[in-house]
């Protein structure tokens, strides 16, 4: 087995993957922002592409508004509850799969094409730039593709400001501060610049980079964190209306890159939301 697929089923095996969007509020924060901008860019009744789909929050919500959903998953354990949580909806199907090969589809198939997870997994830059064009390939011209990934100072200050901070800043950075990426990381971060430069020369049009969960994973952090429903409800209209800020993307421990791909493509591979503020609601 692959060593990167061998570490991410050792990880994933083990994780609480279903929950995770639904039991912190940094998880809550991160689906209602996600939602928010999927909504903004989702025709209606759409055919949906999820690479990295995990246990099928995003794909199972958007089958549930009547769109058509692909759903791609490497780890078998998630895919097996991706299946148990679609049961009975006709309009998705699911594959055990890899964002490096999507050829089982055809070109410009879907009309969204969302890669939410693969990119943190992905530490070898052909591997980085093959999944994109894999995406990129299949997504309909005029189509959008979001693409997630981590903030490599989140990563930094969330594991290691109150830890070993000289291991975690060899770990993720160079003597001279470039951005490390290999396999033992398991999480691998970038510079917003970084990960927006993986798609220079490449057939889309950058539409917006977006903070998805601000600080709140370094906040939940700490023993004596608490926040009300209010609270979090304050907070959380703030932050999308401010999510877009180039000052706050490095903050926030998951960003999302949103493009659409160009028109006249021959490419072959080289707002309002209303926010439900309870833990069960989201």
């Amino acid at each position: 087995m692959d060593k990167r697929i061998e570490i991410i089923n050792g990880f994933y095996n083990g994780f609480a993957e279903d929950a995770r969007l639904s039991q912190s509020r940094q998880g809550q924060l991160e689906y209602l922002t996600t939602m928010k901008y999927i909504h903004q860019f989702l025709p209606e009744k759409s055919n949906i592409i999820e690479i990295g789909a995990g246990t099928g929050r995003y794909s199972v919500t958007l089958a549930k508004e009547g769109h058509d959903v692909t759903a791609i998953e490497l780890v078998k354990s998630n895919l097996e509850l991706l299946r148990q949580n679609s049961e009975g909806l006709g309009n998705i199907t699911s594959y055990q799969g890899d964002a490096l090969d999507l050829s089982r589809f055809q070109d410009n198939t879907f009309d969204l094409t969302l890669v939410f997870g693969p990119l943190y997994h992905l530490y070898d830059k052909k591997d980085q730039q093959k999944a994109l064009d894999e995406a990129i390939r299949v997504t309909k011209k005029g189509g959008t593709v979001m693409v997630a990934f981590l903030s490599v100072h989140a990563i930094l200050f969330d594991n290691y400001l109150q830890g070993d901070l000289p291991a975690g800043i060899e770990e993720n950075f160079t003597e001279d501060y470039q951005v490390k990426h290999f396999a033992e990381q398991l999480f691998t971060g970038f510079n917003v610049d970084e990960f927006e430069a993986l798609f220079e020369n490449k057939p889309v049009e950058r539409i917006k980079t977006v903070a998805a969960d601000s600080i709140l994973e370094l906040a939940e952090g700490r023993a004596d964190f608490a926040m009300s429903d209010e609270d979090f409800k304050a907070f959380a209209e703030y932050h999308l209306h401010n999510c877009e800020k180039r000052e706050l993307l490095g903050c926030s421990s998951h960003l999302i890159y949103i493009c659409r791909k160009n028109d006249k493509s021959n490419f072959r591979g080289k707002c309002v939301y209303e926010i439900d503020c309870s833990h069960n609601g989201v």
